[in-house]
């Protein structure tokens, strides 16, 4: 029989309804077995998420702000809880469960515990109204002392617990040091306890349902009504993720794709749309949009190096980029010419540091000139067709030059994968609104 594991955001969660939704469409097909939800999210515009809740909380406490004040914003927790229960019709008492949440997090549980606990009465709401048994990610997802995921573990202990269960909720986000303290995921973890529990199973399929009917070609917040991708690869979708799109937890990637599992982003809201397919490898090709779609980021700086015969001189590009190491600095891109290198970074990394970067690049390597440019935005353009069409860096400079954007930086990938712009902060939804429309309309 297969196996697919489905995973829940905040927005599919966030009350009682959803929750009967969520049913609806685990029930609806056997093979969903196994179930990783998130903490419930906004009911409505201008609610709060649960986990932004118990962060609340927790800063209230860490400030040692009076009980009256700390219980009554721990009575907003309790209270979502009870409501999601009582509109269910369960028979199902989490008080205990509540009071020692709120017990631990008094005696100084630690801000990864008390950002935890959403999934986790979430997971155990879930469990009972659908009779799954729940599994508790403390026990079966671990962390190494340097807080990274200890992968080997991990999935062991995921294979071996599930191997025992036919059907079980495990809640997303969190998982456990080797001390045994919680220890959460970045933001949006919960992509990645689904991606976890995926691989760890060899599901057939991981689905990964949301608020949206799959992956945009753009964002909705700057093109009208973007039409939704229907297939992507891996390395399509990282490329947009790391751009800013923003669907999946781009670490939620590496774990599925290390086992050839497909994702399938799906909408809660809207259960018969087939969503996004992600895939290693692509079964379709579209000839007339050519690419898969387009993201970008604000807040990058470029520095600029100029000195003449730069290219014949031996390790020029090695001491530079010690230069960065040295400070800690990673690199986004590396646009030069035969006299110049230019450094893309991150605007927020050159706090406090662009006088020591400067002077030690210029010990380094004695160059004629460095500066420092800020305000500069990326837009890539992905697309596993642009290999096989001619033209497409021409089609995406016209598109920007006929809406009077400037380039100052193109980067194109070896691989044609994707085309990277670099432009000012204030002509970026220009940028994006122009190339949207050249390849889409």
């Amino acid at each position: 029989m297969s196996v697919k594991v489905v995973k829940f955001g905040g927005s599919s969660l966030a009350d009682a309804d959803h929750f009967r939704q969520v049913a609806r469409i685990i029930r609806d097909d056997p093979t969903r077995r196994y179930v990783v939800p998130s903490a419930p999210g906004k009911r409505e515009k201008g609610d709060t998420k649960v986990t932004d809740l118990l962060y609340q909380c927790y800063e209230l406490i860490k400030a040692h702000e009076p009980r009256e004040v700390i219980d009554a914003a721990y009575d907003r927790i309790t209270d979502r809880y009870n409501a999601i229960i009582a509109d269910l019709g369960l028979t199902f008492d989490l008080s205990g469960e509540l009071e020692y949440v709120k017990n631990a997090m008094l005696h100084s549980s630690g801000r990864d515990y008390a950002a935890s606990r959403g999934e986790y009465l979430n997971a155990l709401i879930l469990a009972k109204y659908l009779d799954y048994d729940f599994v508790d990610a403390e026990n079966v997802i671990f962390f190494k002392e340097n807080g990274t995921l200890d992968e080997e573990r991990t999935n062991d202990a995921l294979a071996e617990e599930l191997s025992r269960t036919p059907h079980a909720v495990i809640p997303g986000f969190y998982g456990a040091m080797p001390n045994g303290t919680i220890k959460t995921f970045s933001r949006g973890g919960s992509d990645i306890t689904g991606s976890i529990v995926a691989r760890a199973i060899k599901a057939d399929l991981y689905e990964n349902w949301t608020d949206v009917s799959g992956f945009m070609m753009a964002d909705p917040r700057i093109v009208k009504d973007p039409l939704i991708i229907q297939e992507i690869t891996y390395r399509e979708l990282r490329e947009l993720s790391y751009m800013g799109a923003t669907v999946l937890h781009e670490d939620a990637v590496f774990p599925v794709r290390t086992a050839g599992i497909p994702i399938n982003i799906r909408n809660t809201n809207r259960p018969s749309d087939p969503g996004t397919m992600i895939v290693a490898h692509p079964t379709s090709y579209d000839s007339e949009t050519v690419i898969t779609g387009i993201a970008g980021k604000k807040g990058f700086s470029v520095l600029t190096i100029e000195k003449d015969l730069m290219n014949a001189e031996i390790g020029f590009g090695r001491k530079v980029l010690e230069v960065f190491e040295d400070n800690d600095i990673s690199f986004e891109h590396l646009p030069s010419g035969i006299d110049t290198m230019s450094v893309v970074v991150s605007s927020s990394v050159l706090e406090g540091r662009r006088d020591r970067l400067m002077q030690s690049i210029s010990r380094a390597v004695r160059p004629d000139s460095v500066f420092i440019e800020d305000n500069l935005a990326l837009v890539a353009v992905v697309g596993r067709g642009m290999i096989k069409a001619k033209g497409t860096a021409a089609r995406v400079c016209d598109a920007l030059a006929r809406a009077d954007v400037n380039i100052r930086m193109i980067d194109q990938g070896s691989s044609e994968l994707n085309i990277i712009v670099g432009i000012s902060e204030d002509e970026y939804e220009a940028a994006v609104k122009a190339i949207y429309a050249e390849f889409v309309g």
